[in-house]
């Protein structure tokens, strides 16, 4: 597996990858643990989505962005250093993400290409950099978005980067993808709607970022559209469907059913 030399944009990129929950990358194992591929080979997987999740992280905080200075628990890279090295950090990485899906260690040539051409099309502009598009039309038009609109909105700035490693599992393990597919769809749709749950109820202190910064711009959220109980009954039933589209993996998939059950009883 590559490594990285010292230097300010190592130790920055050290810094951006260090804490979270590292779901996307758990998500990754777990689903490849399915189909009993080895961890040495479904870790590069695992790391190439957090890289790839903590450069949306770095450019999102940026102040042209969401202008953050707090993730983590800790301050965020282009407060700690400055703007110029954020951008150069999310850059190397998403650079990174790719190497380490091209590392031979990392499956045969077809899975490699299939790992890449994925990551590439949940991260880009048909993904997540949509998502996060829409979110600043969104907010630049002053539009509240309907349910509808929300739930597109975040199946791409959100869903995309959690169905990729699901989905990369079932291509580790030469499987067909579609129940870890709608597991990953429902579960990312969970994520988010727990997401603006904590939003309103959570403690800074846990959540290690700034909260209700989305109710003091009028953004529209899943809790501002069904308000707080709809969304936690929401929530609840997309892990039914979550665990439900694991029932062709019997009791393998258990860890995935406990994953589905904590990301809407999470704290952070």
């Amino acid at each position: 597996m590559a490594r990285l030399a010292p230097g300010t944009i190592s130790d920055a990129m050290r810094y951006a990858t260090t804490g979270g929950k590292r779901l996307r990358g758990f998500l990754a194992l777990e689903s490849a643990r399915l189909f009993d591929v080895p961890f040495a080979q479904s870790v590069h997987a695992a790391g190439a989505v957090e890289c790839l999740h903590a450069y949306s992280l770095v450019h999102d905080d940026l102040p042209c962005m969401d202008d953050d200075d707090l993730r983590r628990g800790q301050p965020t890279i282009h407060v700690k250093w400055d703007e110029a090295t954020a951008v150069l950090v999310g850059d190397a990485l998403q650079s990174f993400a790719f190497e380490l899906l091209a590392d031979p260690d990392a499956g045969d040539a077809t899975q490699r290409i299939d790992l890449v051409a994925g990551l590439a099309r949940a991260s880009g502009a048909d993904g997540m950099v949509l998502g996060q598009a829409q979110d600043i039309a969104a907010e630049a038009a002053g539009r509240a978005l309907s349910i509808d609109e929300i739930t597109e909105l975040q199946a791409n700035k959100t869903g995309a980067l959690i169905a990729w490693p699901a989905e990369a599992g079932a291509i580790l393990g030469r499987a067909d993808p579609v129940p870890l597919r709608r597991y990953a769809h429902a579960i990312g749709l969970a994520f988010q709607i727990a997401d603006d749950i904590l939003d309103i109820e959570g403690d800074v202190a846990k959540a290690g970022k700034r909260l209700q910064k989305d109710a003091a711009a009028g953004k529209a959220t899943f809790v501002s559209l069904l308000g707080l109980d709809g969304a936690k009954a929401r929530a609840a039933d997309l892990v039914e469907e979550a665990e439900a589209a694991l029932t062709p993996y019997g009791d393998r998939a258990r860890t995935l059913k406990a994953l589905a059950r904590y990301i809407i009883a999470r704290d952070r």
